[in-house]
């Protein structure tokens, strides 16, 4: 698995969960099934960890933007469609979410049209 990939995901994934002030133990349950999913080692988790521990939110963003825009079309849009999947899993998507959705996948041109339909080929995480 490409390494710009995991971590690129698990940024903007942290900031999606953590978008409405509040990470549910459902957002967690499934950032462990990302995890699993993805073939996230634990190296490169514990890395993760260690990086949202010293940076502000938005260099975390700006990381993870960094990181996706090394990787190919195909593993941008599997990232914007398993966020897209996240935002559903506490049960109401914030605005906060939708907006890091749009802004995101358009800055790395992703095209939104097709993250919805990716993300319905992915099965839920809750």
């Amino acid at each position: 698995m490409n390494k710009n990939y995991q971590l690129g995901l698990l940024c903007l994934v942290h900031l999606l969960v953590s978008a409405d002030g509040v990470v549910d133990e459902n957002e967690l349950a499934a950032l462990e099934k990302v995890k699993s999913l993805e073939k996230i080692q634990d190296e490169i988790y514990a890395q993760f960890k260690n990086d949202i521990i010293v940076k502000k939110e938005r260099s975390i963003y700006q990381a993870g933007l960094e990181y996706l825009s090394q990787c190919s079309d195909q593993e941008k849009l599997q990232a914007f469609a398993i966020l897209y999947k996240m935002s559903e899993v506490d049960g109401r998507v914030h605005v906060k979410e939708v907006r890091l959705l749009l802004y995101s996948s358009r800055m790395t041109g992703v095209e939104f049209d097709d993250v919805v339909k990716r993300a319905g080929e992915i099965p839920s995480f809750y």
